[in-house]
């Protein structure tokens, strides 16, 4: 990899985007649906991106589509198939309504995104006559497609996966990157069926994985989801930036496992999830692990650190909720929790403002896997066999957390709950913390005093002991990750009674959807 400074992704991808419009003369508008009385070439969206050559547009009018692309179309492997399979570079998929177009996972011939569990399309059936599951639009490894202006919902996981609504797939599972460039705009992700925390389910609403950018996700909303409503991750450089996100009442607001390099989390909305922002280092099939913002090749960030993954400007609040769908490792989240940086390092956590949130406002703790890892993945960054055999240990180091506003943080009560905590073993450099401020104009921490003890970045420090200290046995109690917590009055944490799923509310669209489109009958020239 080359050592110079990359180029931040939203100017390298606006150029890209510059460049395939400039050529947009010799690329085809390929039609689906009718549009204003306009009969269009396709009544199915894979039928269109079947026929398409590398470059055109695919342009959908408003419709409830129950695409069928992955009972036509298969991968390597066995695994689920977008019901939108795209496996071509360079196409533009755009539809003419964001709240009217609808890629819709449940059965031909049910309601728009219908809750009832005997619409759910399960996917096509396996040798064993096991339901795959579905992923709905996805960009599986291929470069420099954009996905814009509509809604996808209620695709949900089977025996080989699924459960993506919107998803550019660089190669999950390989520990390889193999996908360059990438945008989705005005986009809406959701479920509104939840049948179990075992049973099939929606994971992710809008889903990058083993991705190099540059790559730009902005104006979209994510609801529902019982692992992530946004995940960026598996990409040791991403080269993304996501930004003008909105995140709903899923297991968690945003998860970034094994991300790092250029990655910006920014000017965003999270609420109402059980957790708001979490990136992690894990030892599973987001290989390869650790997650880790530092610059490559030791290059300075947009803040002058040698810190290039940021999390800074967004608005943070009422991540307190455990009636959320969740399933598997987002489930141990810690409930009221608003940021998390969790067994990663080099991240920078700058100018967010940071509300109402029961346990912690922003929260540093090592990573502690006690799954099976897949071949794929080999504790790289951790300790393996830490506390017990097979287990993998992440632990944090090279945070700096500054200039964050919190207000009303800490209030369920329990010890060390408050604006800032710090869970790590002595590393060189350590966490650092400096400039944040609640309505006091001071913060409240664990261990005390961190704006003064921890101020310096840069230099060996320890936060509490990750194994023997009331912080990390408010941690372990938030997520039960070894087990349930008791209920008693020192460790109190809202407990799940009922899943609630939140209705989608119409979304801001696209103001002009043939703004950049070749002239067509339904795009006129400009």
């Amino acid at each position: 990899m080359s050592h110079q400074r990359i180029r931040p992704a939203s100017t390298l991808l606006a150029a890209a985007f510059v460049t395939m419009a400039a050529a947009g003369a010799s690329a085809a508008v390929l039609r689906v649906g009718t549009w204003k009385g306009r009969a269009g070439d396709f009544t199915s969206i894979q039928d269109a991106v079947d026929a398409a050559s590398p470059g055109d547009w695919i342009l959908i009018a408003p419709g409830d589509y129950h695409e069928r692309g992955d009972y036509t179309h298969a991968l390597p492997g066995g695994d689920a198939a977008g019901a939108v399979l795209i496996t071509k570079p360079n196409l533009h998929l755009r539809g003419l309504d964001r709240n009217q177009v609808i890629v819709d996972g449940t059965k031909p011939g049910s309601a728009p995104c219908d809750s009832s569990p005997d619409a759910q399309d399960l996917g096509p059936l396996d040798g064993d006559g096991h339901p795959s599951g579905r992923n709905g639009v996805e960009v599986f490894e291929v470069d420099g497609v954009s996905v814009e202006n509509l809604t996808a919902c209620n695709f949900l996981t089977g025996a080989h996966g699924g459960g993506n609504q919107i998803w550019w797939n660089g190669g999950d599972g390989t520990g390889t990157v193999n996908l360059n460039g990438y945008r989705g705009a005005y986009l809406s992700a959701t479920s509104t069926v939840f049948l179990g925390e075992d049973a099939p389910g929606a994971e992710y609403g809008i889903f990058a994985s083993n991705v190099n950018g540059p790559g730009l996700i902005e104006h979209t909303y994510a609801s529902n989801m019982r692992d992530a409503a946004y995940y960026v991750g598996a990409c040791p450089d991403c080269n993304t930036r996501l930004t003008d996100a909105h995140a709903e009442n899923s297991a968690l607001g945003y998860s970034g496992t094994n991300s790092g390099g250029h990655l910006i989390v920014e000017k965003s909305e999270w609420d109402e999830n059980t957790c708001g922002i979490v990136t992690n280092s894990q030892n599973n099939d987001d290989a390869p692990s650790p997650q880790d913002g530092a610059c490559p090749g030791g290059g300075r960030g947009p803040t002058g650190s040698h810190s290039c993954t940021l999390f800074r400007k967004n608005h943070v609040h009422d991540n307190n909720n455990p009636n959320v769908p969740r399933s598997g490792t987002a489930a141990l989240g810690p409930v009221g929790a608003g940021i998390v940086l969790a067994g990663g390092r080099h991240d920078t956590v700058i100018g967010n403002r940071i509300e109402n949130q029961g346990s912690w406002g922003v929260l540093v703790v090592p990573y502690l896997d006690t799954d099976t890892p897949p071949p794929v993945a080999h504790c790289d960054g951790g300790r393996m066999d830490f506390i017990a055999p097979g287990w993998c240990f992440y632990d944090t180091f090279g945070q700096e957390v500054t200039r964050n506003r919190f207000k009303n943080v800490g209030f369920f009560g329990n010890a060390t709950n408050g604006d800032l905590a710090d869970l790590s073993y002595p590393h060189d450099p350590g966490n650092c913390w400096h400039g944040n401020r609640d309505a006091s104009h001071e913060v409240s921490s664990a261990p005390d005093g961190l704006e003064t003890t921890h101020r310096r970045c840069g230099v060996p420090n320890a936060g509490d002991d990750p194994l023997m200290s009331r912080l990390s046995n408010q941690v372990l109690c938030a997520t039960e990750l070894l087990g349930p917590c008791p209920e008693d009055p020192d460790h109190h944490y809202p407990r799940a009674t009922g899943v609630q799923l939140k209705a989608l509310r119409p979304q801001r669209a696209m103001r002009n959807p043939c703004k950049g489109v070749p002239s067509n009958p339904w795009c006129g020239k400009k």
